[in-house]
Formats: structure tokens, C-alpha cells, sequence
């Protein structure tokens, strides 16, 4: 029953969204109904028929490909850091000085560099989501017990040792909720992409209705860009129940 929950709210949310919009006679322009939104996915529009299928595609295509490197980049950079000291001190400066520039500022250098296209979405989701995973990787393999790392030295293990067996295993939980955050990002980071480097993506159809007035293809949108996300983010939970089931809170079912 509790996997009922979440579909349960939303299709009561939606049923709350019709009744509202019909009750008031709100515009389309301002508010459409979820059938109407939904209508421009299923069914040819005489006044904005767009190919779906292929907007959809690039923008799950997008979303997956910067998760993929994101999430690769931002903790092989995050135990870059614990290794060296020295490493840490020098670049995370650099980090955060990038992690506070604004992305629209950058994204017309991103541009000009890279072009239009898949690249330069990926890396504008990349720059969105990549500091939360090193953040949380880092705070992970930092948070370990004094008495265990004195033991391993006691035992006259290499750093190697210490960080496959000791720092590693214990930073897994903090790398969950790095990518549980960055999976949002990524939406967020393609989406914004699109808005300005793309011809093709729910972004491009978004930012293209909104210069029609269209709504209900903007909603539509928006409703597959949520989507998108807490599917993103239901995978990496499960994936981390899977994979640390020792982290569950007490009582927690599988």
C-alpha cells in the first residue's frame, strides 16, 4: 500500500488542478487543464505539433549522459582531494569560485566555445550538479574514526589500504546523498541547457511555447521534467539500498 502513496497524490493533485481550472474558467493561457496538457503529448495539435518522441529522447539522453559524467567527475575529484592535502587546499578555492559564478553569465561563453548541441548541455549540467557529490564524497572519506586510522597505522597499512578499506566503504552513505542531489541537478542542468544552446529537447519546447503563448505544451513539459527527476532519483535510492542496506534506518523495509 505504501508504494500507492505517491501515484495516489498526484492523481489527486491532478484531479484538484481540472476541477480548479473548470470551476474558475481560468484561460488556457494562464492555466490549462492536465487533459489539455496532456493531449498536446498523444495527440497531433493544429497549433504547435511537435515531435515528442525525439525532444524526449534528447532531453532523457541529456539528463542520463550528465548524471553519467557528473557523478564519475565529482568523486574522482572528490578523493583526488582527501589523497592530497595539498591538492585540496589549492583547488577547492577554484571549486567554489565556480560552483558562485552564475550559469546563465556563462553559458554564452559555453557557447561560443562548444557550440550548440548535446556537449554544451552536458556541460552546463555538469557545472550545476558536480559540487554537492564533491562536497558530500569529500565530507564522507573525511569522517573517519581517529582510533580505526591509528589501528591501521599500528598495522602498518599503506594509504592505499586505508582508503579501500576504511575511507571508501565509509563515505558511500555521503555518496548516495551527493548523487541523490546531483540527480536533480541534472534535470535542472539540461533543462537550462536546452533554454539556451538547444534545438531540440522538452527545454527548447518550453522556452519556444512560452515566445507562442502556448501553455499547455509548457506544461506538458514541466510535467515530464518532474518526472524525469524523481525517476532519477528513485533509481539512486534503490541503488543504495541495494548496495549499503546497512545504512537503512532501524526498521526500514527493503
Amino acid at each position: 500500500m505504501k508504494y500507492l502513496k505517491t501515484p495516489l497524490v498526484i492523481f489527486v493533485l491532478l484531479v484538484i488542478w481540472q476541477t480548479a481550472v473548470i470551476l474558475f474558467k481560468i484561460p488556457e493561457y494562464i492555466l490549462p487543464t492536465p487533459v489539455s496538457a496532456l493531449e498536446h503529448l498523444f495527440l497531433p495539435q493544429p497549433d504547435a505539433d511537435y515531435n515528442w518522441v525525439m525532444h524526449i529522447k534528447a532531453t532523457l539522453l541529456e539528463i542520463v549522459l550528465a548524471f553519467a559524467v557528473t557523478s564519475v567527475a565529482g568523486i574522482s575529484i572528490a578523493i583526488l582531494l582527501a589523497w592530497s592535502d595539498a591538492i585540496r587546499r589549492a583547488s577547492m578555492p577554484l571549486f567554489v569560485f565556480i560552483n558562485s559564478l552564475p550559469i546563465i553569465a556563462v553559458a554564452p561563453l559555453l557557447l561560443l566555445w562548444s557550440g550548440y548541441g548535446l556537449k554544451t548541455n552536458i556541460i552546463i549540467a555538469f557545472l550545476i550538479s558536480f559540487f554537492p557529490v564533491v562536497i558530500n564524497t569529500g565530507t564522507g572519506l573525511a569522517s573517519i574514526e581517529e582510533e580505526l586510522l591509528d589501528l591501521v597505522k599500528y598495522l602498518h597499512g599503506t594509504k592505499l589500504q586505508v582508503f579501500m578499506k576504511l575511507r571508501i566503504p565509509n563515505s558511500l552513505p555521503f555518496i548516495f546523498t551527493g548523487l541523490k542531489i546531483c540527480s536533480t541537478m541534472c534535470v535542472v542542468g539540461a533543462i537550462v541547457g536546452e533554454f539556451i544552446a538547444s534545438d531540440r529537447g522538452l527545454g527548447y519546447i518550453i522556452i519556444n511555447s512560452q515566445y507562442t503563448m502556448d501553455s499547455p505544451p509548457i506544461y506538458a513539459g514541466l510535467m515530464l521534467v518532474s518526472l524525469f527527476g524523481v525517476a532519477l532519483f528513485g533509481l539512486v535510492s534503490l541503488a543504495e539500498r541495494l548496495c549499503i542496506p546497512w545504512a537503512r534506518p532501524a526498521g526500514q523495509e527493503l
